[in-house]
């Protein structure tokens, strides 16, 4: 919400105290701010969140908005619900959750958790971990009500994770899985707000030489699977994105590709190859997809584990010594055309990065940045 003096501000959190829903009012000490808290309904102060609250209920939201008008900027980000509902055109159903067989002394996600995982469309991965995270979250507080649980409660879990020896990778999804239970399903974003996560460590995405790729090109003799490992490859799409593609999302006039629903429901365009697209044309006449471009059997999506299976045949063929990955052929797409001067910003549109500090770490393997250092070894010899 904006308001005309944005030199005050006002965050609004959602607070539970006492098992009670409250609007919690955080700013900077000032008199005219202070002096209008005092007039709103049932106001109190908390010593736990250091700020004034007073009860979340219908009626209470307008009487601030009313209040602070023309007065201070309300920052509301921290308050409503802003995730977007996914729009891709395949419904989730976690209907498999739902009938599990009940399991003595294990308590599973409340019918709400799955509810909102398929209202907005969680892709079906993320559904799965979330509900497997969630429930060992659940299962450590089995006599608790899960709205009564606090920050406390869950920084002492998460510090068990550590002991345990879980992976940041495992902390931060656990994290994610729980506040989409308080946060969305629950409609409190931020209501943990001072949760910490585990430091990011930055690591290097992993590359191939052009000519390995090329490699693995030429030694895969199977036309379907040439197509996907070059479209991996020239397209910088992710597994997903290729196994989603039709056959109408191949734009052979302006030599695109269409990638629909990438990461965050996204949609963008990629460049098309004018040699794959021969490749590809020879594919269809001899496949002839009827729903997905690749298909496992007619009108069926193409298994995730098959595109593994053959990127690993590949490698092997060509004599890559080091595991390879899906993954790895949109890395050096994205590092070989930053090699050969393409600008960053077009390779963070090619590749649907929303920060253009994700895109930037190919320049730390790119060779481009390093071809013009003279090695001080060298230079002693010389």
């Amino acid at each position: 919400m904006t308001y005309s003096n944005k030199s005050r501000q006002i965050t609004l959190k959602h607070l539970l105290i006492a098992g009670q829903k409250k609007i919690g009012l955080q700013f900077y000490p000032d008199k005219v701010i202070q002096a209008l808290v005092k007039g709103l309904p049932s106001v109190k102060w908390s010593n736990t969140y250091q700020m004034p609250f007073i009860p979340n209920r219908d009626g209470n939201l307008d009487v601030i908005f009313s209040t602070f008008k023309s007065v201070a900027w309300l920052n509301c980000t921290h308050f409503f619900p802003n995730r977007p509902i996914r729009t891709n055109d395949e419904p989730l159903s976690v209907d498999s959750y739902r009938k599990r067989i009940p399991k003595r002394g294990w308590k599973y996600c409340p019918e709400e958790f799955y509810e909102k995982l398929e209202i907005r469309r969680y892709a079906i991965n993320t559904a799965r971990t979330y509900i497997s995270l969630f429930e060992k979250f659940i299962n450590t507080f089995p006599n608790q009500n899960l709205i009564e649980i606090c920050e406390g409660d869950i920084r002492k879990y998460l510090s068990g994770l550590v002991q345990e020896g879980k992976s940041d990778s495992f902390i931060n999804q656990s994290i994610n899985a729980i506040k989409f239970y308080y946060e969305v399903v629950h409609e409190m974003p931020n209501r943990f707000y001072s949760i910490d996560r585990p430091i990011k460590k930055v690591t290097l995405p992993k590359v191939l030489a052009k000519n390995e790729v090329l490699g693995m090109i030429r030694a895969t003799n199977n036309l379907k699977h040439r197509c996907i490992i070059s479209l991996l490859y020239s397209a910088g799409l992710r597994r997903s994105e290729l196994l989603d593609l039709v056959p109408s999302d191949i734009e052979s006039e302006r030599l695109m590709i269409k990638v629909r629903n990438g990461k965050g429901g996204k949609d963008r365009y990629t460049l098309l190859s004018k040699s794959l697209l021969i490749e590809l044309r020879r594919y269809y006449v001899a496949y002839m997809p009827t729903k997905y471009l690749f298909e496992g059997i007619p009108a069926k999506r193409y298994s995730s584990s098959s595109i593994v299976k053959i990127i690993h045949r590949a490698a092997v063929g060509a004599g890559v010594r080091r595991k390879v990955t899906p993954h790895m052929l949109r890395h050096s797409f994205a590092t070989h055309l930053l090699e050969s001067g393409t600008d960053l910003r077009y390779i963070q549109i090619l590749l649907g990065h929303n920060s253009s500090k994700t895109t930037e770490i190919y320049t730390h393997v790119a060779n481009s940045s390093f071809m013009n250092i003279k090695n001080p070894l060298d230079l002693e010899k010389t």
